[in-house]
């Protein structure tokens, strides 16, 4: 299966991509978690023990798992001019005011003779005492005596197990996005690499680039059909954002895309994107959390009448009753986070109980930990699998957010 096929969030899901956490989450410090966007910091081994077992519960039900680092090293072995280009561009988006640093790391990083050893380094962070100064002729300074060798010189990226945000599949095509923390902003780079330059991916349309001055982020973007898209309106994603990615995909030759419903929900840390709070979980049946429901702003999106514009209409019914529409149902249901009760449900939502994985239709991926709301779902007779959560929840992802579907069936 080559390129992107995604047109709905519950078809038979055959193709993801997944990353593995690595040592970016032993660079976590009590100091760095709200800049890195934490709140707390995960045990490693858990954490990945718990991965694989997501991974296994995909590989199970028929899916192919490929790794972002493995597409990534692919890229590079391709050629020396690639990985030149990669290294050169990190390097200057990896945010190091000292320009003395620049060529130091240069050398380190072009030092590691394995492509997936370098791509991984990229992701885990660089300290000042890997650069030894023996090796490289550093001088001294002021900031390097006073802070010492356990200085980071490249912060880490501990967020990339969630691969659904840095970009989305829609359709046939991909959006390799602009994220709103400027601490996820060089997530992204992979997927402009892997989309650019591997031969699985480089055929693949972009919707929209990362350049792009408005943020938007994959969470909040979900494949109704094959004609139509929800995204969320949320402390990531701006109207911008949204608006041009509506003209790029509908000026596109290739685009059955032709609706959007922008959903706008709170902006808050806990509902941070659209996929934290309402994941589509079979034929007719949403799973969402209560804590959206009350005056909410749902907006239509269509072609406009003239070229490279689009038609705006405010909606004012109830969600479900535009969901149906959309997907051409007679009604649709809303399972509630939690039953609807107020404390179980915004103690199971932080917990990513609405942030499930579909791998078909009504066969959802959740964690474990949210006993209450897994109950509910499978009183209305979908099938869950469940996975351990306890380290990899701290990250405020779940199943859908640590997947990008490639492929799924038509």
């Amino acid at each position: 299966m080559k390129g992107i096929h995604v047109t709905s969030e519950i078809k038979p899901l055959k193709k993801v991509l997944l990353h593995r956490p690595g040592r970016e989450l032993l660079n976590l410090t009590p100091n760095t978690l709200e800049e890195l966007l934490f709140d707390d910091i995960p045990y490693l081994k858990v954490a990945d023990e718990e991965h694989d077992a997501f991974s296994q519960v995909l590989r199970d039900h028929g899916v192919e798992v490929v790794y972002l680092e493995d597409l990534m090293s692919q890229v590079l072995d391709q050629s020396s001019d690639i990985r030149e280009y990669f290294l050169r561009q990190f390097i200057a988006e990896a945010g190091i005011r000292a320009t003395k640093y620049h060529e130091i790391i240069y050398d380190f990083l072009n030092g590691l003779q394995s492509s997936k050893e370098l791509v991984l380094k990229t992701m885990e962070g660089v300290y000042l005492n890997e650069l030894t100064r023996e090796r490289h002729h550093v001088e001294n300074s002021l900031v390097d005596l006073v802070r010492g060798d356990s200085r980071i010189v490249v912060n880490p990226m501990p967020n990339l197990y969630f691969t659904r945000d840095p970009f989305e599949s829609m359709g046939t095509g991909v959006g390799i996005n602009r994220m709103f923390s400027p601490t996820r902003c060089r997530e992204t780079i992979y997927a402009d690499y892997i989309f650019k330059y591997h031969p699985d991916f480089r055929e693949v349309e972009h919707y929209y680039d990362r350049v792009n001055p408005f943020h938007i982020e994959g969470g909040d973007v979900l494949n109704l059909t094959e004609h139509a898209l929800a995204i969320g309106i949320s402390q990531r994603t701006e109207p911008d954002a949204i608006e041009r990615l509506a003209k790029n995909i509908f000026k596109s030759k290739n685009a059955a895309i032709d609706t959007i419903v922008a959903i706008h929900i709170p902006e808050t840390r806990a509902f941070m994107h659209l996929d934290t709070v309402l994941t589509q979980i079979d034929v007719d049946k949403f799973m969402v959390h209560p804590g959206i429901f009350g005056p909410m702003e749902v907006f239509v999106i269509t072609p406009g009448t003239a070229p490279g514009t689009v038609a705006i209409a405010r909606r004012n019914e109830p969600l479900e009753v535009i969901f149906a529409e959309v997907l051409g149902l007679d009604r649709v249901t809303l399972i509630k986070c939690g039953g609807g009760d107020r404390i179980t449900a915004e103690r199971e939502q932080w917990n990513d109980g609405s942030n499930t994985l579909c791998i078909a239709p009504g066969v959802v991926v959740v964690y474990e930990r949210n006993d209450v709301t897994n109950a509910i779902l499978r009183d209305y007779g979908l099938t869950v699998l469940e996975i351990p959560s306890s380290e990899l929840s701290r990250g405020r992802g779940g199943p859908r957010c640590m997947s990008m579907p490639l492929w799924r069936e038509a």
